[in-house]
C-alpha cells in the first residue's frame, strides 16, 4: 500500500530505526526463526511476507506503528484528497440505489479517512447504506478508524460496524478494497534454464537470508499458466512474483455477496505488461518513511512489503469464482467518469491557496506520472447488470 513510482534506494541510506523499534523487529525475527526451524530450516517467501506484515502484535499491519500519511511510510489516494472517496461514493451510490437493504463493505480501511469521506458523500447524495462494514484485522488501525469517524462524522458512527472476518450472512451491496491486493503475500519465482525456482527464507547465525530453490508443482503450474496468458516463454534469469491467495479471497467474497459490485483499486498491470520480458526483476518493493527499496528482509515488521497486482489474474480468478468482470480502467479515467470535474467545481472558491491545493490534489490522483495510470480500477459484479459510470470514458477489459 504505497505510491509505486517512488524511487528505490539502498538500505544503506535508510533512516536508522530507533532501539525500541529494532527490538520489536528482533522479536518478530525470533518468531520467523522458530517457524523456519519447524519447517526444516526454510519457509516460502509468501509465508515470510505473511508473518512480516500480519503476525499478531509484531507484523507491520498488526503493530501500533504509524503507517499512513506524512508521518508514516506512504500516502494512499484517500489521504491525498477527499475527492477520491467522493468519486468512489458516486459509483457506490448508483449501485446502492438499485438494491434492497444494501450495505457497503470496505476491506482494510487504513486511517479511516476513506470511510469518512464516502459516508459524508453518500449522505449528501441521499443514498446511505443500511450498514457500512469495515473488515479490519489490526486492532490499532480499528481504534484509529473509530476515532477518525467520531471526529469527522460522529452522527454516522452508529451505521459503521467493524468485523474481523467476512459476514456470516449474505448481503446486497458494494465491496470496496483500495490498495488491499498489493499487500497480500506473494510467491517469488525465478527462471533458471529449463527449471523454475521459488524464493525461500532461512535464518542463519541470527540473520535472515533468502535463496531460490526448485519450485514445487503448484508454483510451476502457475508460472506455466502465466506464460500461456502472455503467449511467451519467460527468459532465463527472469524473476517475478504472483499472488497465490487471490483466487481463494475472491471465492470467499462471492460466497457472501448475494447481489452487487466489487470495486478493487490498486496499482498494477495486465499480465502482458506485468510479465514483460524487460521487467526482469519483478515488482516487489518495500517502503520505510517514504523511501522505497528492494530488501524485504530489512528489519521485518518495521516496513511495508508490497507487489503490483496482476489484473489479468484477478479477472480469471473472478470469473472462476462466479463473478462477471464488468469494467477495467485507469484510476484517472475512473475518477473523471465518476464526476471528478463536477466535484472539483463544487469546491471552487476565490481563495487562491484553496485552488492551488485542489489542483495539486487532482494532479496527484490523475497524472500518468503520479497515480493516474499506474493505479487501476476493476469492477466485478454478481447478479447485477446496471451500467457502471466509472467506466464510461474508457473500458480497458480488452487488454486483460
Amino acid at each position: 500500500m504505497n505510491e509505486p513510482h517512488s524511487k528505490k534506494q539502498s538500505v544503506d541510506v535508510l533512516p536508522e530505526p530507533e532501539t525500541g523499534a529494532k527490538n520489536w523487529s528482533q522479536a518478530l525475527c525470533t518468531q520467523i526463526e522458530e517457524q523456519c526451524n519447524r519447517s526444516k530450516g526454510w519457509i516460502p517467501f509468501s509465508q515470510f511476507m505473511q508473518m512480516a506484515l500480519y503476525a499478531p502484535g509484531f507484523g507491520y499491519y498488526s503493530s501500533d506503528l504509524r503507517k499512513f500519511g506524512a508521518e508514516g511510510d506512504f500516502i494512499t489516494a484517500p489521504e491525498v484528497s477527499p475527492l477520491f472517496a467522493q468519486c468512489i461514493a458516486r459509483q457506490v451510490a448508483d449501485v446502492l440505489s438499485t438494491l434492497p437493504e444494501p450495505k457497503v463493505l470496505e476491506f482494510g480501511a487504513g486511517s479511516g479517512v476513506m470511510a469518512v469521506d464516502m459516508l459524508l458523500e453518500l449522505e449528501q447524495i441521499g443514498v446511505l447504506p443500511e450498514q457500512y462494514l469495515i473488515l479490519e484485522l489490526s486492532a490499532s488501525l480499528k481504534q484509529r478508524q473509530q476515532a477518525m469517524i467520531k471526529q469527522k462524522a460522529a452522527h454516522l458512527f452508529e451505521r459503521v460496524t467493524w468485523l474481523d472476518a467476512l459476514p456470516d450472512e449474505k448481503f446486497n451491496g458494494v465491496v470496496v478494497a483500495n490498495e488491499v491486493l498489493d499487500a497480500m503475500p506473494v510467491e517469488c519465482f525465478r527462471i533458471n534454464g529449463s527449471a523454475i525456482e521459488t524464493l525461500y527464507v532461512h535464518c542463519q547465525n541470527n540473520k535472515l537470508i533468502s535463496d531460490y530453490r526448485l519450485a514445487d508443482k503448484a508454483v510451476e503450474s502457475t508460472v506455466r499458466t502465466i506464460e500461456e496468458r502472455i503467449e511467451a516463454t519467460l527468459p532465463d534469469g527472469y524473476c517475478s512474483e504472483f499472488n497465490p491467495a487471490i483466487a481463494g479471497w475472491l471465492q470467499s467474497i462471492e460466497a457472501v455477496l448475494e447481489q452487487g459490485v466489487v470495486l478493487l483499486i490498486d496499482y498494477g498491470y495486465a499480465a502482458s505488461e506485468y510479465y514483460h520480458e524487460e521487467r526482469q526483476s519483478g515488482t516487489l518493493m518495500c517502503h520505510y518513511q517514504h523511501r522505497a527499496h528492494a530488501d524485504p528482509l530489512w528489519y521485518p515488521g518495521l516496513q511495508d512489503i508490497t507487489a503490483f497486482v496482476d489484473f489479468t489474474d484477478v479477472a480469471y480468478s473472478a470469473v472462476a469464482a462466479g463473478f462477471d468482470v464488468s469494467g477495467y480502467t485507469s484510476q484517472a479515467l475512473f475518477l473523471m467518469s465518476a464526476g471528478l470535474d463536477e466535484l472539483h467545481q463544487r469546491q471552487v472558491s476565490d481563495d487562491i491557496k484553496t485552488q492551488v491545493r485542489l489542483a495539486q490534489q487532482i494532479k496527484t490522483l490523475t497524472l500518468p506520472s503520479e497515480m493516474g495510470e499506474r493505479f487501476k480500477v476493476i469492477a466485478l459484479t454478481k447478479n447485477y447488470d446496471e451500467p457502471l459510470r466509472g467506466f464510461i470514458m474508457q473500458d480497458l477489459r480488452g487488454r486483460l
